[in-house]
């Protein structure tokens, strides 16, 4: 039986042992960074989320002081889960983190229910963009507009194909809210990343693409494919002459998405919070604006940027997609 006097002694050992972690850990994020970071990008460079990435980076790096080094880590139809699965497998120190959104961090667990990872194996940073999803055709495809390519679809059950990011990637989820509110039988056809799928589109290799306004914008305004509509309640700044979808008379087509930083569980919490500050900082840069503003991006609002909301978007995001793509898992 261990006596009263070694128990108290017991009891200041681990006070102490406590307070000295507490001192050690504070020290750490006080220096933190001393060298470049590693933010993962979970598609091929070029697609909507390595924009992102690479125009919240650059800011981030500038506000604390640090390079970071974007690392675009693509997996053949896994809906981003190769890179989370690097990303959960990091070291906890702040030296590596990644962008996600509600494909990679939210829907991918009901689709890739095996997976070596779960949402608790991240420690949410900050939301740092919120994207619009829009449906492009390639340039030659015989619909016009959304009425037309209903009914083409209609005709010719399962010989559309449109592209996307991967299953259980963002674009994925916009491809299958499409598809479900217009209620057509489309084939998905799954790529490394938004990028692929867009240069297949524009070659006519495919039919079309569901896609974020970031990566696809330009190729619109370029008339290398051809817009058809937007899922959003407004229309676009760079995209003016797409149709929401009311507009094209299908309502039910919503495609609103998020993207946001997360980090391995056991960060500690005051590299979090320094994380955080620089990401806030970074969107809130002239620099970061026009860059969003010219994607048809948008910066979370001031009261949007803590990590509590985007665990909140997690948490969300996980039932809703647990319900859509029941059918889909793996």
């Amino acid at each position: 039986m261990i006596s009263f006097v070694a128990k108290r002694a017991l009891a200041a050992i681990a006070a102490l042992s406590l307070a000295t972690f507490s001192l050690a850990t504070v020290a750490f994020a006080q220096d933190f960074p001393k060298r470049p970071i590693t933010m993962i990008v979970p598609f091929a460079a070029g697609g909507t989320s390595d924009v992102i990435a690479r125009t919240v980076a650059e800011q981030m790096g500038i506000a604390l002081g640090q390079t970071i080094v974007i690392e675009n880590v693509a997996g053949a139809g896994a809906g981003g889960s190769t890179a989370l699965a690097r990303a959960s497998r990091a070291e906890p120190d702040g030296y590596t983190i990644a962008i996600g959104n509600a494909g990679t961090n939210a829907a991918t667990y009901t689709i890739y229910p095996k997976l070596p990872f779960t949402p608790e194996s991240f420690v949410p940073i900050a939301m740092v963009a919120k994207t619009f999803g829009v449906i492009a055709l390639r340039k030659d495809f015989p619909a016009k507009d959304l009425k037309e390519f209903i009914a083409y679809a209609k005709a010719n059950p399962g010989k559309i194909n449109l592209g996307h990011a991967g299953v259980g990637s963002s674009n994925y989820l916009i491809c299958k809210s499409f598809v479900t509110a217009a209620g057509v039988d489309a084939t998905l056809v799954g790529y490394r990343g938004a990028a692929p799928a867009l240069t297949d589109a524009i070659g006519s290799q495919i039919d079309g693409v569901c896609d974020a306004a970031a990566s696809v914008s330009q190729s619109i305004g370029d008339k290398l494919v051809r817009g058809l509509v937007v899922g959003s309640t407004v229309r676009l700044a760079t995209l003016p002459d797409l149709p929401t979808s009311a507009e094209a008379g299908l309502p039910d087509f919503e495609a609103q998405g998020w993207n946001g930083l997360f980090a391995p569980k056991g960060t500690p919490q005051a590299v979090i919070a320094k994380l955080n500050a620089a990401a806030r900082t970074a969107v809130e840069t002239d620099a970061v604006k026009k860059r969003f503003a010219d994607l048809s991006t948008v910066a979370p609002d001031p009261d949007e940027h803590t990590p509590e909301v985007l665990q909140k978007l997690v948490t969300r995001d996980v039932e809703k997609y647990r319900k859509m793509l029941a059918d889909d898992a793996k």
